[in-house]
């Protein structure tokens, strides 16, 4: 049979993740992976939350073990109530306003069946987190692309943008902005308080929808908290989506929707067509976990540890990329990613198989473009490697981008 001819358009389009396929080298022996944005396992409280799944699974089973709702876990939400409360000053919240889903990718991916059609536009950032990439091609829409400076989205860029498609009687196809405010992925930059001011006012203005993407707000090493567009704006212009993964465990693959309840609504909708609901089981692990836990308390030392490796980055950084010519890196002040940018003519894919030679890994960032466009640059996360291997790690790419250059006469 010919399957090609069985598949649909969207079918025919579908590729393998970038990422997922570089991700493979990272399993030879030897080799030094800077690439996924993985947690280090050091960091899981498994022994709580053991504890908490034994007690669970003993004392709860009949809901535990049994399908749930698509909404998710009512006790969760709750303690998502709470959190919201404690931590971020929003209070006029209630369970109605969350969803939780599988991972926050499914969110992403919710998001795209929810707003986007084939003919819509969704305003995102260059270079552009390549999960929420996947899931809104899902829908064959058209992106716009606002570059990122070392305080987030170009402003100016996007206002112009705006007013050139207003221009053009286009804007209402635009459904959303989408925008990843705290410690980018892949870029490492912090949206400042007064580009968030400037987007919900072009948002309000033209009338769209904020899609905020906070997976990493939590984890601040340095320099002061600023209020999400969620807060700022209110769940009426802003839809926030969250997840577990990066402050609890990866595994337990809770995400979480946080917005209007109508909106909220729609995404339990698109949800049921999807996988009916999400693992009841986890959901109330982590509802326990946070019920028993002070959260903030509990990742203070996984902060330590992620900011103490970010120094002996930085650090290795200054050491070995300094006398480089034209390279930039960004220090980020949270989160689990630096981006470093070579000189004009490099092009970092091309240039990952000689790192693969000296088995030190990272992602090109022609993964985050979204045209797929060559690129100078990389990500790199320095979360999950030890202190030494992160000095070797870098030690290596010196190496690499010397031989590259020359070899391109670049250097």
């Amino acid at each position: 049979m010919n399957f090609e001819e069985k598949y649909s358009v969207l079918g025919k389009s579908l590729r393998s993740s970038l990422i997922r396929e570089l991700l493979k080298y990272a399993s030879v022996p030897n080799s030094i992976s800077f690439g996924g944005g993985v947690p280090d396992p050091e960091t899981f409280p498994r022994n709580e939350l053991a504890r908490i799944a034994s007690e669970v699974i003993e004392k709860e089973y009949s809901y535990v073990l049994q399908y749930s709702t698509t909404e998710g876990d009512p006790e969760l939400a709750r303690q998502m109530v709470n959190l919201f409360d404690k931590i971020f000053g929003i209070k006029n919240l209630d369970v109605d306003n969350f969803m939780f889903t599988t991972g926050s990718q499914q969110a992403l991916e919710l998001a795209g069946k929810i707003f986007l059609d084939k003919d819509s536009i969704a305003i995102v950032e260059n270079p552009f987190y390549l999960g929420a990439a996947s899931a809104f091609k899902m829908q064959m829409s058209k992106f716009i692309t606002i570059p990122i400076e070392d305080d987030g989205m170009n402003v100016d860029i996007l206002e112009r943008k705006l007013k050139d498609l207003d221009n053009k009687g286009l804007v209402k196809k635009v459904k959303f902005i989408y925008v990843i405010p705290n410690f980018h992925n892949p870029a490492g930059v912090t949206l400042s308080l007064e580009k968030r001011k400037r987007i919900i006012e072009l948002a309000e203005k033209y009338d769209l929808l904020i899609l905020e993407d906070d997976p990493y707000g939590l984890l601040r090493f340095e320099g002061e908290h600023i209020p999400s567009l969620f807060k700022l704006a209110g769940m009426e212009r802003v839809v926030l989506l969250n997840t577990f993964s990066k402050i609890l465990a990866p595994g337990l693959r809770i995400g979480a929707v946080a917005g209007d309840k109508e909106i909220v609504r729609k995404f339990v909708l698109a949800k049921q067509g999807t996988d009916l609901c999400s693992s009841a089981l986890t959901q109330r692990i982590a509802a326990r976990y946070l019920e028993r836990y002070d959260l903030i308390q509990q990742i203070t030392p996984t902060i330590k540890l992620y900011k103490s490796k970010k120094d002996t980055m930085m650090k290795a950084f200054d050491e070995y990329f300094s006398d480089i010519k034209g390279i930039k890196w960004i220090n980020p002040k949270g989160g689990l990613f630096t981006w470093v940018t070579l000189p004009e003519g490099f092009d970092t894919m091309e240039m990952f198989e000689f790192a693969k030679e000296k088995l030190v890994f990272y992602i090109p960032g022609q993964a985050f473009t979204p045209d797929d466009s060559p690129s100078p640059s990389m990500r790199m996360s320095y979360c999950l490697p030890p202190h030494e291997k992160i000095i070797e790690g870098v030690k290596r790419l010196k190496e690499v981008i010397i031989t590259y250059g020359k070899s391109k006469g670049l250097i």
